[in-house]
């Protein structure tokens, strides 16, 4: 409990730093330079004006300088990204398997929020993580360290295909993120594209029939992925149990 309790801070400081990401990766800009300034005037933002989620409050979600509004998506990342983090650190503990589902974590949140806001699935994010996973769950499991490649390479190829007959449906940046849930997950990372298959086709009927969406729009995929991936991190094998003993009629 008092780690969950300090991980709450560090995770509101990362959810600021994936910010930066999501911001700048798609525009092909440093994370790292320049320092964090306003969008819309470009003001470099003052040391007060840049403590995560509470300058937001304090600001009520304004520019000091110019006064234009900042995306609610600022404070909710941080958030998201603390509250994970937290719940993570309660289930884990310290572990080799903590400091894996924390970077799953990070890799998760930066991929939904940057497919939803640019439709991408950036390399520079992905790959990282994927071999980033690799190595951590070899760690984290040594007598099992060879059905960590196999599943990555596993479920990349059967969304390859998948792409190659579809190629509206699914990109390139979906195949190389469904290799790297297989590279954090192992077999649980099948469960992850389920979920992740289910939860989109829901959401498009209700798009469709409320006429908000037609027969030719995309799908972001990759965001759905990254809910179903958390969603396995945390309950992988509480869902998978449960769809047995359906199956069973138990």
């Amino acid at each position: 409990m008092l780690l969950a309790l300090v991980l709450l801070p560090f995770g509101l400081v990362i959810g600021s730093f994936l910010n930066v990401v999501i911001h700048r990766v798609p525009r092909k800009e440093s994370v790292a330079w320049p320092a964090s300034h306003c969008p819309g005037c470009g003001a470099a933002l003052r040391k007060l004006d840049n403590i995560p989620l509470l300058s937001y409050v304090v600001l009520r979600g304004r520019c000091r300088e110019c006064g234009a509004g900042i995306s609610p998506r600022y404070p909710l990342v941080e958030l998201a990204t603390a509250v994970l983090f937290a719940a993570a650190a309660y289930l884990l503990g310290p572990s080799v398997e903590l400091a894996t589902a924390l970077i799953l974590v990070c890799a998760l949140v930066a991929l939904a929020v940057t497919d939803l806001e640019h439709q991408l699935l950036p390399n520079v994010i992905v790959v990282p993580a994927l071999l980033a996973g690799l190595v951590l769950s070899a760690v984290a499991n040594p007598a099992g360290w060879w059905t960590y490649p196999v599943v990555a390479a596993g479920m990349g190829g059967f969304l390859l295909a998948l792409a190659l007959v579809y190629p509206g449906g699914m990109g390139m940046g979906d195949v190389k993120m469904g290799a790297m849930l297989g590279a954090f997950l192992g077999g649980y990372a099948a469960l992850a594209v389920f979920l992740a298959a289910l939860a989109g086709a829901v959401v498009s009927g209700v798009l469709m029939a409320t006429g908000r969406a037609g027969r030719r729009t995309r799908i972001l995929f990759g965001f759905f992925m990254a809910l179903g991936g958390l969603a396995t991190l945390f309950a992988g094998p509480g869902l998978w149990g449960g769809y047995l003993r359906l199956l069973g009629g138990g």
